[in-house]
């Protein structure tokens, strides 16, 4: 079992930037993609970026390309995504999310964490 916990959310306003945490633990792999996605109200969870665990090798979606940046701390075993210039429509609930690698869906999910994006 892979347990999954995020952290970092809040209440901002348009053009701030805010850093989400997920710490990972559990019977971990090194050889994983760890991903952020966001789910707004009413709308189905977006991929947001993964990086993998081993080589640090990020992907993002077109959206938030240049904006968010994921990172991970070996040390610290956690996994973090700094967003920049929020936007209202950034509103979500943010999940974290850890696949291993040959495995085509993500198989252990964090609760998530409210990001409300004020105007």
């Amino acid at each position: 079992q892979v347990q999954l916990v995020e952290s970092g959310g809040g209440l901002v306003q348009a053009g701030d930037s805010l850093t989400l945490s997920c710490a990972v633990s559990g019977r971990t792999s090194s050889n994983c993609f760890m991903g952020w996605f966001r789910q707004a109200p009413g709308k189905e969870r977006e991929f947001l970026a993964h990086i993998t665990w081993s080589g640090g090798k990020t992907f993002y979606t077109n959206s938030v390309k240049g904006r968010f940046t994921i990172s991970r701390d070996n040390a610290k075993n956690t996994v973090n995504l700094r967003m920049n210039r929020l936007q209202p429509d950034d509103t979500a609930v943010y999940y974290c999310g850890y696949r291993s690698v040959g495995t085509p869906e993500y198989e252990y999910w964090g609760q998530g964490t409210q990001v409300t994006v004020s105007s």
